[in-house]
């Protein structure tokens, strides 16, 4: 299969099947929704961010945008210089992107008490897979990053 251009639409699919929502459902007046990755009782710790280059249709500079899966939406939430995003992008190839994901853990931790850290961890793992098979869909190739140092992430 060959790879889709990365366009919006074609990220729009990537998040959707990845980290959105598949479906509604209701019983009498409550409404909740189903995602298109598992989570331990719904409760959906997991969050994604995409930090991607200047994208007609997006973006006319590089940026980190937050994944609102009820809206379907990226919210923005950060701006970047082209030189920061070619930095940070050395060694990727030219249309990559990178997909963050964190974890909301007082979601888990208010039913779950000490059982959440390792809950969470559980979720990421189904949103990667979830990332993954998406990807797949489109021709691309989703890799995990490995060795990434705490104070880098932080910084």
């Amino acid at each position: 299969m060959p790879s889709m251009p990365v366009k919006v639409r074609s990220l729009s699919r990537l998040l959707q099947y990845g980290l959105g929502i598949s479906a509604w459902k209701q019983a009498g007046a409550t409404r909740w929704a189903l995602r298109c990755n598992p989570s331990s009782g719904n409760l959906h710790p997991t969050e994604g961010y995409l930090l991607i280059g200047a994208l007609p249709g997006l973006c006319d500079e590089p940026g980190l945008y937050h994944y609102a899966a009820r809206e379907h939406a990226l919210e923005r939430r950060a701006h970047l210089s082209t030189a920061l995003f070619t930095a940070l992008m050395r060694g990727f190839p030219a249309q990559a992107f990178l997909v963050g994901l964190s974890s909301i853990h007082w979601r888990e931790a208010w039913k779950y008490g000490e059982r959440a850290f390792r809950y969470c961890q559980h979720d990421a793992g189904h949103a990667i897979g979830a990332l993954r098979i998406a990807a797949a869909t489109l021709g691309w190739r989703a890799a995990l990053l490995h060795g990434l140092a705490d104070e880098s992430i932080e910084d």
